[in-house]
């Protein structure tokens, strides 16, 4: 694809060793020659609805910094989309599917190791683009292959960055810096979530399939498509393995589930990984040496959420987990149930339901003390204590929050520039 420019046994196969969405993984790595100007780390939460990006602090009372308006030239992108009938008919039905109404202007977002520019996926468009921090001018564009974009990964060096393609069962790692594409895979449908693993050596998707339609009854099951973990080296995007989740859920019992695996977290040592399935209110274990699914976790239900799972957005009663620094315990975003909850990963003993307004994603603070969600229906993000299961504090955000992920500015900015 190209870049448009403006001016402004898995174990024997894969050893695991950075930690999925922790603090480690998901912040761009700061420069680290002599003489690089010095750098603040943040938080930046993607407004979904607004097309913005509010910068917080990474971590205490997480206070916003400033704001970055990633669609500047969406005047220039809808007059290309209302052009092209097949562009305008998929627009429309993101707005009308997985945007609920609104169109989707920031999926996922991660900042250049130079803490120079951030770069930002964005479904409608159905592009990556870069976003120069200093002047808030787009520094490259990439167009994915067919019409939406959705999650990304960054590369634990912060010099590669993957993004879904959703429509079109493929995955792009572009160059950071520049926009090229590196390479690309083929994935199941609708690849969703990207982890890289082992250094950057390794690359895992998750592809959920389809989340959009109203038949959700199990029996009608076999129509949201092949739904699988693809695992590519990360350099050469040959697959190494693929996992599919449905064989292991029956061996452990748990046919009733769906094999749509939604936000994944691994732990430190990277031997177990954590995972949310489509329609379910609690998450899994998988021991990746040995292949199988150890242990299920059920979480409470609200007794005001609907059992009417066709009303449960995108298929994602639980959507967003993290985990500890220390690998202790684990912060569970229950989306539909209106809470989030701190987990003790040895006895999986949930803590205190924090209540929350639809609660679309959770990561870990920069001082590794807190797990941040985001409040998707209130339009705040919020902290809580890793070791109480407490709420600490939420600050107001933008319209529709969604992802939030650990980066770096100058010390200097302050956002004045971009909106």
């Amino acid at each position: 694809m190209p870049v448009y420019r403006t001016l402004g046994s898995l174990a024997a196969v894969v050893t695991l060793a950075v930690t999925g969405s922790s603090a480690t993984a998901t912040a761009s790595a700061p420069p680290s020659a002599s003489g690089a100007a010095a750098l603040r780390e943040v938080m930046f939460v993607g407004n979904n609805w607004d097309g913005t990006a509010d910068v917080v602090k990474s971590s205490g009372d997480l206070a916003r910094i400033g704001r970055v308006n990633v669609i500047p030239d969406k005047d220039q992108r809808l007059t290309e989309i209302y052009l092209n009938p097949i562009k305008l008919a998929y627009f429309l039905g993101i707005r009308q599917g997985p945007g609920e109404g609104h169109d989707q202007f920031v999926d996922d977002m991660y900042s250049t190791p130079d803490g120079s520019a951030i770069v930002v996926s964005r479904p409608s468009f159905a592009d990556v683009v870069s976003i120069d921090l200093a002047t808030g001018h787009i520094n490259w564009r990439f167009p994915v292959s067919g019409y939406r974009s959705d999650h990304m990964a960054v590369s634990p060096d912060g010099t590669r960055v993957a993004v879904s393609a959703s429509t079109s069962n493929t995955v792009h790692v572009l160059d950071i810096a520049t926009g090229r594409q590196l390479g690309s895979f083929t994935t199941g449908d609708k690849p969703h979530e990207n982890v890289f693993t082992d250094g950057g050596k390794y690359l895992w998707n998750m592809a959920i399939g389809e989340v959009n339609t109203a038949l959700d009854d199990p029996v009608w099951d076999w129509t949201k498509g092949d739904r699988r973990i693809t695992v590519v080296d990360a350099h050469t995007f040959k697959p190494v393995k693929v996992i599919d989740m449905r064989d292991r859920l029956d061996a452990f019992g748990r046919k009733d589930l769906s094999d749509a695996v939604r936000p994944v977290v691994f732990t430190p040592d990277e031997s177990r990984l954590y995972f949310q399935v489509s329609f379910f209110n609690g998450f899994l274990e998988y021991d990746i040496a040995a292949d199988r699914i150890t242990r299920s976790k059920t979480l409470p239900k609200n007794p005001a959420t609907s059992e009417d799972r066709t009303t449960w957005v995108n298929d994602s009663r639980h959507h967003g987990l993290s985990i500890s620094p220390d690998g202790n315990r684990l912060c569970v975003a229950g989306t539909m149930d209106d809470y989030a909850t701190v987990v003790d990963r040895t006895t999986l003993r949930e803590g205190p339901l924090v209540p929350a307004s639809k609660p679309y994603w959770a990561t870990v603070s920069g001082d590794g003390k807190s797990c941040v969600i985001s409040e998707s229906g209130a339009d705040r993000i919020t902290a809580i204590d890793f070791a109480t299961g407490q709420k600490t504090v939420s600050v107001a955000v933008g319209d529709h929050p969604q992802r939030v992920r650990l980066g770096h500015v100058a010390a200097d900015w302050t956002g004045s520039s971009t909106g």
